[in-house]
């Protein structure tokens, strides 16, 4: 089985642009746009001046129109100027009118009230009785209703005192649970406090013998290292003397 062609012809863009010819260029190209239709100087001071005589006309129009307004505001200030003194006349005739009106209603209230006072003296006589007969009614509906309320509140009382009793007894339950649950971690933590502290004093113990053991076994060694140390040089030094006598013999 052999492999696919997946090759592709290569066609190079410039050798493809220049063999299609020059392209139809749709607008204006560079060339127009340098070549457009530009003013001369005298044509352009005389654009500048054309501005400027616009902006004076325009400045013109707005003085004179200012002119027209100062004018008006000082017509309409002389008007007011005017008026104010009549207003102000007119404002002091209605006061003194208003005030001459309240007193005469005042006087007419005074003599209103005389009269009624001397009406409701000879009435009260009469409404006394009355009066006294309701009062006493009414006292004794009071001492009625002050003593059922009076009633109404000892039940209440007594209702609350054996609800409240038993919530004094459930938490003085409460709090011999928790001293309890409180004693109980107490001696937990104890044990277990004492535990660890002979566990850490027999590693102690342990550790310790342990360390004299070793201390020994060193001490043993060493002792053994001179052992031998001290017979060899015994041995070389009988060596020395056995050769010495032997070389004085000869």
């Amino acid at each position: 089985m052999g492999k696919r062609d997946n090759r592709v012809a290569y066609i190079n863009p410039i050798a493809a642009a220049r063999a299609r010819g020059p392209v139809q260029n749709s607008g204006p190209t560079i060339q127009d746009y340098l070549s457009r239709p530009r003013p001369t100087w005298e044509e352009l001071k005389e654009q500048l001046e054309k501005k400027k005589k616009g902006s004076r006309a325009l400045a013109d129009f707005e003085d004179k129109m200012n002119e027209k307004w100062r004018k008006e505001l000082a017509k309409n200030r002389e008007k007011m100027l005017g008026g104010s003194d009549k207003d102000k006349e007119k404002d002091k005739k209605t006061t003194d009118k208003e005030k001459e009106e309240k007193k005469d209603k005042k006087e007419k209230k005074k003599k209103e009230k005389k009269k009624s006072n001397r009406h409701s003296s000879s009435s009260s006589s009469s409404s006394s009785s009355d009066s006294s007969s309701s009062s006493s009614s009414e006292s004794e509906d009071e001492d009625e209703k002050k003593s059922m309320k009076k009633k109404r509140k000892r039940k209440k009382t007594s209702a609350r005192r054996p609800s409240e009793s038993s919530e004094e007894e459930s938490d003085a339950e409460s709090k011999k649970r928790k001293r309890m649950k409180e004693e109980v971690d107490k001696d937990k933590d104890e044990k277990a406090r004492r535990k660890k502290r002979k566990a850490e004093r027999s590693h102690r113990d342990s550790s310790s013998e342990w360390s004299a053991d070793s201390d020994e076994e060193e001490m043993d060694k060493s002792k053994k290292k001179r052992k031998k140390k001290h017979k060899k040089h015994g041995r070389k030094k009988k060596k020395k003397t056995a050769s010495q006598s032997d070389s004085e013999l000869d």
